[in-house]
């Protein structure tokens, strides 16, 4: 075959969620730096576009005598991406992100999450889809940190949120991805981008959550919680990057047997 004849690669359009394309697939978040020198750093090396805020936590101008976070990362760079980290119900969730969106001057996209216990920090299901359904018709757009249940998935789908983000494992845990095949469920049957959120402990998780066909990752304590945090987010964005690349290319198919490198049909001896 001519190499002019060989077909092009795929080529990595970006992450689009609620109509705004992304450069970089990894999404972080802003919690557990040192200070927030560190956190500009570590961001900066991930090479994130979005980064998450969790707006009971982090003050990102409701103290006007304390430090802002985004002094260190500015929304003229990053999407701010508020997050409902610490609610427990609908109502406090709903609630939080109407704040927020007044304190980001109408910032319509945001990351819900309704915790069912203080323990796992395992998603409450019933009240992650009640307060869903509220903001979607607030008119937000709403990216949802899930169970890694198909049939939830498809019901968060149903009521019109961005994108969903099943966690491959416990918040914070750096266990990995548990249950490969429910994500390929989701991934297979969602017509949104689908990003692995929570559970991610090193660069390997993120190449596999890619390469089994997830849209992004989004992390915070696998690089926040490092020995090197700055580092972590460089080995982080090399992971998605490659976990990508190795989705569009196409894997070969697992096989009980070996098979040769070099063909044996025209051997020279």
């Amino acid at each position: 075959m001519n190499m002019n004849d060989t077909p092009a690669l795929s080529r990595d359009t970006g992450l689009t969620i609620a109509g705004k394309t992304y450069n970089s697939r990894l999404l972080v978040g802003s919690g557990k730096y040192k200070d927030l020198n560190e956190t500009r750093e570590a961001t900066e090396a991930s090479g994130a576009d979005i980064i998450t805020v969790a707006i009971r936590r982090v003050n990102i101008g409701q103290d006007p005598n304390a430090p802002s976070l985004l002094d260190a990362v500015p929304p003229s760079r990053y999407t701010i991406l508020p997050n409902t980290a610490g609610c427990y119900n609908a109502e406090d969730a709903v609630y939080t992100l109407q704040l927020a969106r007044e304190l980001l001057n109408g910032h319509k996209l945001v990351k819900l999450e309704v915790l069912g216990d203080e323990k796992t920090l395992f998603p409450n299901m019933p009240e992650t889809l009640k307060a869903a359904g509220t903001l979607v018709k607030d008119g937000f757009d709403v990216m949802v940190y899930c169970s890694d249940d198909p049939i939830q998935a498809r019901m968060l789908e149903d009521l019109g949120v961005v994108a969903v983000m099943p966690l491959a494992s416990l918040i914070g845990s750096g266990m990995g991805i548990l249950n490969p095949w429910n994500l390929s469920l989701i991934i297979e049957q969602s017509k949104i981008p689908v990003l692995v959120d929570a559970g991610v402990g090193t660069a390997s998780d993120a190449a596999i959550a890619m390469e089994l066909g997830c849209d992004g990752v989004l992390m915070n304590t696998a690089i926040a919680g490092a020995r090197d945090p700055v580092r972590m987010a460089r080995a982080m964005k090399l992971a998605v990057e490659a976990g990508r690349e190795a989705f569009l290319a196409g894997r070969i198919p697992r096989r009980f047997a070996a098979s040769p490198s070099s063909p044996m049909a025209g051997r020279v001896a």
